[in-house]
């Protein structure tokens, strides 16, 4: 197990010698450390990228295409190992861990077929008077800050397509689960990615971390994955140079279910869009708004479901939610609950803290919610899904759109045509309609208003991570 950064290519403790203590949130106890970054590694690193860029730019597209292949392959052959790591410092149940490494892998084989459909334009300029010559070469060096609720799946999102078009990237992976990010780190460059193009520095002090990477004149990118709190301080400190930026921020996905729709699809759709990695993702259905006449037997339907979810550590068989983060995580959940309760909402089951070792909360269903209630105006992040109904589409449509998020959808109708009405008056990146899964490699990944800029992902992912030149000329 990797414990200390990986800069060019060499494996070596943190300038000051600090590390980072490691929780296995099923226990509350430490699991290892890790090595602590500072500044100047973060410096450094960055330093070591921008001299490998050069030359890992000058690869021919096929040669990175190839590598990137080398990738997917690696990451399955060791599916086992990584997922069994990912449920050691996350705590998700492990099947849910072992399909992020697929998921994770996923990239690097969509992003080794775009390496090489990186296409330029030619044509005349409309008076006669020139050729328009448009090619799309790497930005440079990228910063990138993942979360972790998804250790692996969130570096190679972003690592795969830069790597794709010609740059070099540091990462700084969440302090809460480094392990991950650097044996990743590891099998890339045994799957033949040149020391110094990828490069992992962890650190327990991400706001001075971050002001050196930026502040390096070679950095050209920042790539973020996290609470759009954070975005925001983030992008005021890359306006000072004009980085270039992409940025998945936070959710408050709404789950439709309409009168007509098929309940046990939609409730199991529900318990795929809440429940997966026990709650903990950006996607997650927040609020759940279901037609009035049928959101008594909706919501029935789904707490029996919940309340059957088997909660405990994430290696044990049957385990379907695992812990949460840590116990800042937990109190913040049980927070909202009781607020929601105090303002009118009726525990259908769960609504408690787990009394076991470990950061657990009970999988959680509330009836009666108001719209205006505070936990649909917060990202819950943890196993609680709050019903609130409604008779009016109109009305309904307002209410789901009323927040500075807009990142996931989800809705179920038996009637295409007004699933599709709806989805298209959401005001969200993406939407599942009649489905509670939705993320693809080959699909753009992004939200609308304060859920992020840019996508991950698709054709669209790898263009992120290039510029535009236009070269005028004639002959």
């Amino acid at each position: 197990m990797r414990d200390q950064l990986l800069i060019g290519g060499t494996w070596r403790d943190g300038a000051d010698g600090e590390r980072i203590s490691v929780l296995d949130p099923a226990t509350g106890e430490e699991l290892t450390t890790v090595a602590s970054g500072t500044p100047a590694d973060a410096d450094a690193a960055v330093s070591v990228a921008a001299k490998a860029q050069v030359g890992w730019a000058k690869v021919a597209p096929r040669e990175r295409g190839e590598i990137l292949r080398n990738c997917w392959k690696i990451m399955l052959d060791h599916q086992d190992e990584l997922g069994e790591l990912i449920t050691k410092e996350h705590g998700k149940p492990i099947a849910d861990a072992k399909g992020e490494i697929a998921y994770a892998a996923e990239f690097f084989r969509w992003n080794s077929e775009e390496a090489v459909r990186l296409r330029g334009t030619i044509g005349t300029s409309p008076n006669g008077a020139n050729r328009i010559i448009v090619h799309h070469p790497p930005v440079g060096v990228v910063v990138m800050v993942t979360p972790w609720n998804f250790p692996a799946a969130m570096i190679t999102r972003k690592v795969a397509p830069a790597l794709a078009a010609g740059n070099a990237v540091v990462i700084k992976p969440a302090k809460e689960t480094p392990l991950t990010a650097l044996r990743v780190g590891e099998l890339l460059e045994e799957a033949g990615v040149p020391p110094g193009v990828v490069n992992i520095v962890p650190t327990q002090s991400a706001g001075p971390w971050f002001e050196a990477a930026t502040a390096n004149s070679a950095t050209r990118m920042v790539s973020f994955t996290g609470s759009t709190e954070v975005g925001r301080v983030l992008l005021k400190r890359c306006a000072d140079r004009v980085l270039k930026v992409a940025m998945e921020l936070g959710g408050n996905a709404p789950f439709i279910v309409f009168n007509d729709a098929d309940l046990d699809a939609a409730v199991e759709g529900a318990m795929v869009a809440k429940m997966r990695h026990s709650a903990e993702t950006c996607t997650a259905a927040n609020r759940f708004l279901v037609e009035a006449d049928v959101a008594d037997d909706f919501t029935q339907r789904l707490a029996k479901v919940m309340a059957d979810v088997q909660v405990g550590p994430g290696h044990e068989a049957g385990v379907g939610c695992g812990p949460m983060i840590n116990a800042g995580a937990v109190q913040s959940i049980d927070s909202l609950v009781n607020a929601a309760v105090g303002e009118g909402a009726t525990v259908v089951t769960g609504g408690e803290i787990v009394d076991r070792a470990g950061f657990f909360y009970a999988p959680t269903v509330l009836a009666d919610v108001t719209p205006t209630a505070a936990i649909n105006h917060e990202e819950i992040f943890g196993p609680v899904a709050p019903v609130v109904s409604f008779t009016d589409t109109d009305d309904m449509i307002r209410i789901a759109n009323n927040t500075e998020m807009g990142l996931a959808a989800y809705v179920y109708t038996a009637d295409i045509g007004r699933g599709m009405s709806v989805s298209e008056r959401l005001e969200s990146g993406m939407v599942g309609l009649n489905r509670g899964a939705m993320s693809d490699p080959a699909a753009p990944f992004g939200g609308m208003k304060q859920s992020g800029l840019g996508r991950e992902g698709a054709s669209e992912g790898i263009l992120e991570f290039c510029e535009t030149q236009y070269i005028a000329t004639q002959w």
